[in-house]
């Protein structure tokens, strides 16, 4: 365990970071009243996670590798970093959806719905726990392998 310490530490970093944003995101409108900006906006996740990750690799390379790092050391610390934190998407979720912003789902529905983008029940299957959960559960190990890929190349040390 004390092997991981460090991507365990930085997994629940990144989860801080994401609730913090999901936060973020709720107090800017883009749950409500500018929820037709919200395809848009939320992507801008990623310069956050980027440099979580940036953070993580450099702490590693720093308190475990005493400074130096190649490119294979740092992509497995981010792809444990990016299993624990896949791990743990469901209660993400879950404080997200039901503490964070409760009214998500019903405003996308209702936004969805309004505009014609898709129909009542089409949205409600959309715009559901189960298939974020689905979402989630599939995005973000596959956003981790490739952000561990790129974040790799920038923290190696030889």
């Amino acid at each position: 365990m004390k092997q991981i310490s460090v991507e365990i530490k930085w997994a629940v970093i990144f989860i801080i970071m994401q609730l913090l944003w999901m936060f973020m995101e709720k107090l800017t409108g883009l749950h409500s009243e500018h929820i037709d900006k919200h395809p848009v906006y939320t992507n801008l996740v990623a310069i956050p996670s980027i440099l979580v990750y940036f953070f993580a690799l450099t702490d590693k390379r720093k308190r475990y590798f005493g400074g130096l790092m190649n490119y294979k050391q740092g992509l497995l610390t981010g792809l444990i970093i990016s299993v624990i934190v896949t791990l743990l998407v469901p209660l993400t979720l879950y404080i997200t959806l039901y503490f964070i912003t409760p009214d998500f789902f019903s405003n996308a529905i209702n936004y969805s719905v309004t505009f014609g983008k898709s129909t009542q029940l089409e949205a409600e299957k959309y715009f559901s726990f189960s298939n974020y959960l689905i979402q989630s559960l599939v995005f973000t190990p596959v956003a981790g392998v490739l952000t561990s890929l790129l974040v790799a190349v920038f923290t190696r040390r030889k």
